[in-house]
């Protein structure tokens, strides 16, 4: 066949509906991206290594707190969505998308062993025609780089062959208003048909596809999102301390500073940085720019400034145990929250880990609670959720709020806390906050 043919035989398979989507790796943003195409009754399988994951998946039990068994049973159902850990299945897929992770190692360099791996098993088993996107937030020059040499390895020619793109994730866990679907899709492909041909794939169930001239420009444009948002973030909190110094409230200064209609858009401090994009993908850019001799230095910056917060926390807590003449050392302190953000379950990079781990090393008799965490493990240390009852709070001498989920009961909390830290203005609105200290 020849490449007309090929995307002529992809274009009607996706306008039919009979098109084969195979997802690697279903994590949260896999599974979202699977089940946003099994709900537009596309036939989706999906590929897990992990074994006893893909039996939940057959048995329509979920693991992501945003995807219900109720939906994935309907679906499994429906035979339009399954899952295996054998990969030479890919063989049958039309259209292949790769969502592994790529964490960062200890030393902030990439690790994209994940995306390798799945490159590699995919030109083991690939065949003419297939349109491979990958999805895992990586370095500008990853896709062609490092998938196109092992994909082409076989003999076949993206853009001829076979159809490469790069389209970076943007699922944002917990948003009850933007999902896969109402997301703009960024598409860059190795050729302009490979971008042609990805748009095509997610048309089908993307609201809007936003292409663009390459896979290395679509690799930046994930990287300048959540750059944007840890230089802006390590920026308030440097405010935050700042105000504090001052003895002003950095909570009212945000909020008269974002009445202004124009130049301005208002971020707020917090805990630290947590979850797997921002404090992550940042590092991917930087890391890049040493190759070429050049210093991020707004980046390295912001997370040096971000990730101190967990220390400032943990001294603003010192401080209102001082206030009580008590030492952290022996004193009984309360974390609420250990999910990174609300509504979540998600305890990747989450601040309140590393707030554990100081006060315990200080001395401190911690709890947490987390209606979302029901246990902990924190190197030699298993903790499990305690309930909000009014007789833990009064057996506290300090409450720590670092995640606001939105089933708290603020009021309750702040009755019946000796004292409460709260790192995210959730107390904001309570009438009585006289034993409240912000950030």
């Amino acid at each position: 066949m020849t490449t007309e043919n090929y995307i002529k035989e992809f274009e009607k398979k996706v306008a039919d509906g009979t098109v084969r989507l195979g997802v690697i790796g279903m994590g949260y943003v896999g599974m979202s991206l699977a089940c946003e195409f099994a709900e537009a009754g596309i036939n989706v399988l999906g590929f897990e290594i992990n074994e006893e994951r893909a039996e939940m998946l057959r048995r329509g039990r979920s693991y992501v707190r945003d995807i219900t068994d109720e939906q994935l049973k309907r679906l499994r159902d429906n035979g339009t969505l399954d899952a295996t850990s054998q990969f030479d299945q890919l063989t049958e897929m039309d259209a292949i998308s790769i969502c592994v992770p790529t964490p960062l190692r200890k030393s902030k360099d990439p690790d994209i062993s994940f995306v390798m791996n799945a490159s590699e098993r995919i030109a083991s088993f690939m065949r003419k025609g297939q349109v491979i996107v990958l999805e895992s937030t990586t370095y500008p020059g990853t896709t062609d780089e490092v998938i196109r040499p092992t994909l082409e390895a076989g003999g076949g020619k993206a853009g001829v062959d076979f159809f490469l793109a790069f389209s970076p994730e943007r699922v944002d866990p917990g948003n009850a208003h933007f999902g896969t679907k109402n997301t703009p899709k960024v598409v860059g492909g190795v050729t302009p048909v490979c971008t042609q041909m990805g748009s095509l794939l997610y048309s089908k169930v993307i609201d809007t596809v936003v292409p663009v001239s390459s896979p290395r420009c679509a690799e930046m444009v994930k990287l300048l999102e959540n750059t944007f948002r840890i230089v802006n973030i390590g920026l308030v909190n440097e405010i935050a301390i700042m105000c504090d110094r001052l003895e002003l409230n950095v909570w009212e200064v945000i909020d008269a500073a974002a009445t202004k209609p124009f130049g301005f858009m208002p971020f707020y401090p917090g805990p630290g940085l947590g979850g797997h994009c921002i404090p992550v993908d940042p590092h991917y850019l930087a890391w890049k720019l040493r190759t070429l001799d050049y210093r991020a230095r707004f980046i390295e910056l912001a997370g040096e400034i971000s990730s101190e917060m967990p220390e400032y926390v943990v001294s603003k807590v010192v401080t209102a145990l001082n206030d009580q003449c008590r030492s952290v050392k022996g004193s009984q302190v309360l974390v609420v929250g250990a999910a990174y953000k609300r509504d979540t379950n998600d305890c990747r990079e989450s601040p309140a880990l590393d707030i554990i781990r100081i006060l315990i090393k200080k001395g401190a008799s911690v709890v947490y609670h987390d209606p979302y965490v029901p246990s902990l493990s924190l190197g030699s240390d298993e903790l499990s959720s305690v309930e909000l009852s009014p007789e833990v709070l009064s057996a506290q001498h300090c409450s720590v709020i670092v995640t606001d989920h939105s089933c708290l009961d603020i009021g309750s909390l702040i009755k019946n806390s000796t004292v409460v830290v709260d790192t995210r203005n959730a107390t904001k609105g309570e009438v009585d906050r006289s034993k409240v200290v912000l950030l």
